[in-house]
C-alpha cells in the first residue's frame, strides 16, 4: 500500500528544519513540545529512515532529512494552492500586516494581488517599519502576521526565503574606492548594517555613515546618486546599481533569512488565509527570479 504523507507533519517538519530546534519549532506550529516529537515520531515511520541527528543542542537534517526537505515544501505549497483555488467561502473584516519597506516594494505587489482576488471584502492594514519594531508589535498584539529578516534573537518564526547580501553602489561612481568608505545603511540595530560595518572591521577597513534612515528609498537614493556604499538583499538590486565584490575589498556578507511571525496571542481565519497567501506567494517569487537568471 502506497505511503501517504501527512500535510501536518510536513509543516512541523518544515518549522524544525527552518528554526534548528524541536521547542523553537513547536512555538512556531503552536503545538507542545512533546506534541512535535510524536508527529517526528510518526513521520520518520511512515518514510523508513531517520530525518534528525542530534548536533549538539540543535537538531540538523540527515541526508534523507534534506532530501524529504525539498518534497515538503513543493507537497505543503500545492496544497496551499488547491484550498485557494477551490475556495468559495468569502473572507471579511480586517488583517494587520507587517513588513519592512525593503521588502514591501519586492513582496506586496504579489501577496496584496492574490489576496484581494480570493478576499475582495477584506481589508489589509500594511505598516512598514523595521523587523526589529514588527517583532515588537507582534508581541504586543498590534499585527496579526510580519514578514521580517529573522535573527534567533527575534524568537520562533517560520522562514520561508534566503537571501545573499550584496554590497552596492552606483554603476556610474567611484565612491567604492574612497577611504573611509561612505555608507549609507539603516539605524544602528539594523542587521544589514552591523553585518556591512563586521565584515569591514574584520578586514581592516575603514568606513564612516554617512546616510543612516529607515527608509529603503532614502538608502537607494543615495546608493543611486553615486554617494555611498550599502548593503541590499539580492531581490533588491535596481538596474544602475554595481554588485561589488570581494575584488573590490569588500568581503563576502552572510545570507539572510525572511520569515514570517504570527501573532501568538490570537490568529483569525483571515490572518491565517493572509499567512497562506504570504508562503505562496514568496515561493512564487522565488521560483521567477530563477527563471529570470
Amino acid at each position: 500500500m502506497a505511503i501517504l504523507l501527512d500535510i501536518d507533519q510536513l509543516r512541523t517538519f518544515m518549522a524544525i528544519a527552518d528554526t534548528g530546534s524541536f521547542t523553537r519549532a513547536a512555538d512556531v506550529v503552536f503545538k507542545t513540545q512533546s506534541a512535535v516529537s510524536m508527529q517526528m515520531k510518526r513521520l520518520e515511520e511512515r518514510i523508513g529512515k531517520s530525518l534528525f541527528e542530534r548536533d549538539g543542542r540543535a537538531s540538523r537534517l540527515t541526508e534523507d532529512g534534506e532530501r524529504l526537505l525539498d518534497y515538503a515544501r513543493r507537497i505543503v505549497k500545492l496544497n496551499l494552492e488547491a484550498v485557494s483555488a477551490f475556495a468559495t467561502a468569502e473572507l471579511t473584516g480586517r488583517v494587520r500586516l507587517g513588513v519592512p519597506d525593503d521588502y514591501a516594494d519586492r513582496y506586496l505587489p504579489e501577496i496584496l494581488a492574490r489576496f484581494s482576488r480570493s478576499n475582495p471584502r477584506a481589508e489589509v492594514t500594511v505598516i512598514c517599519e523595521p523587523s526589529s519594531m514588527l517583532a515588537e508589535r507582534i508581541q504586543a498584539n498590534e499585527l496579526d502576521i510580519a514578514i521580517i529578516t529573522h535573527t534567533p534573537q527575534k524568537g520562533p518564526a517560520l522562514v520561508f526565503r534566503r537571501e545573499q547580501l550584496l554590497w552596492v553602489s552606483s554603476a556610474r561612481s567611484s565612491v567604492h574606492c574612497d577611504e573611509p568608505v561612505p555608507l549609507a545603511v539603516g539605524r544602528p540595530t539594523c542587521d544589514w548594517r552591523r553585518a556591512a560595518t563586521e565584515r569591514l572591521e574584520g578586514a581592516g577597513r575603514s568606513y564612516r555613515i554617512l546616510y543612516a534612515s529607515w527608509n529603503a528609498a532614502a538608502v537607494g537614493a543615495a546608493v543611486m546618486a553615486g554617494l555611498a556604499v550599502s548593503v541590499l538583499p539580492e531581490s533588491a538590486l535596481r538596474p544602475g546599481m554595481r554588485v561589488l565584490q570581494p575584488s573590490d575589498g569588500f568581503p563576502a556578507l552572510p545570507s539572510v533569512s525572511v520569515a514570517l511571525l504570527r501573532n501568538p496571542h490570537e490568529m483569525s481565519q483571515l490572518a491565517e488565509a493572509l499567512a497562506d497567501h504570504v508562503v505562496s506567494s514568496l515561493d512564487n517569487l522565488t521560483e521567477h527570479a530563477q527563471a529570470a537568471e
